[in-house]
């Protein structure tokens, strides 16, 4: 991760953003819930992918048009991700060279509900895109329309500055608002688990699963 991805921006958060990336999306999405959790379409379009995490600048794209996704590389802050809402999967918002100017402006990476293009640079670039596939032909310049504005991605809403945190395992989206208190249960969380062996916690499993399963009536 560079020095511009770990820029704070106090849109988001109290804390700098840049340390959600030690943050699995697994313990993420135990203390947030299904709702926070992006669909399984949105998915690293390279591995291994390396997590990705910043405040959100968001994009909402019209159906064939790629216009506020060019216009948002130049104005989105050093360590942001970039989270785009597209209007179809026929054409590919962004490509190779898309991708490397938002790299060397410091943008994190892109979280898009819809395709790309020039997957082989991207991969060659190490640019973190998550997004529902590839497709070679891209959308038209036409359509203006705000940035930073909530837009709904792989099925959850996003605001600019919400925490966005990407990793093979998916993608989770952390309110704004709850930053601090979700970063610091994830700490916790973790440091709990780390200090837990294996033995105990399958002590522990094991009496959970077995008071559920006679609570139920299951004798076997």
């Amino acid at each position: 991760m560079t020095d511009a991805s770990r820029a704070t921006d106090s849109r988001a958060t109290g804390s700098a953003p840049s340390a959600f990336a030690d943050i699995p999306t697994t313990t993420l999405a135990d203390l947030l819930g299904r709702e926070q959790v992006m669909d399984i379409g949105i998915r690293p379009l390279w591995q291994p992918v390396p997590r990705t995490a910043g405040p959100a600048f968001t994009v909402r794209c019209a159906p064939g048009d790629n216009l506020m996704l060019h216009a948002a590389i130049h104005r989105a802050e050093p360590g942001s991700v970039i989270v785009v809402e597209s209007g179809d999967l026929d054409y590919a918002p962004a490509g190779g060279n898309v991708c490397a100017v938002a790299r060397r402006r410091g943008v994190t990476g892109f979280v898009a509900d819809g395709l790309i293009r020039d997957l082989a640079e991207v991969r060659a670039m190490g640019f973190p895109v998550f997004a529902r596939g590839v497709i070679p032909i891209p959308g038209g310049k036409s359509v203006v329309a705000p940035l930073n504005v909530e837009v709904r991605c792989g099925g959850v809403s996003v605001c600019a500055g919400d925490l966005v945190v990407a990793d093979e395992e998916g993608v989770v989206v952390v309110p704004a608002a709850r930053a601090d208190e979700v970063l610091a249960a994830a700490r916790a969380k973790l440091a709990k688990e780390a200090a837990e062996t294996l033995d105990a916690w399958e002590e522990a499993h094991r009496a959970r699963v077995d008071a559920i399963l006679r609570a139920q009536g299951y004798e076997g």
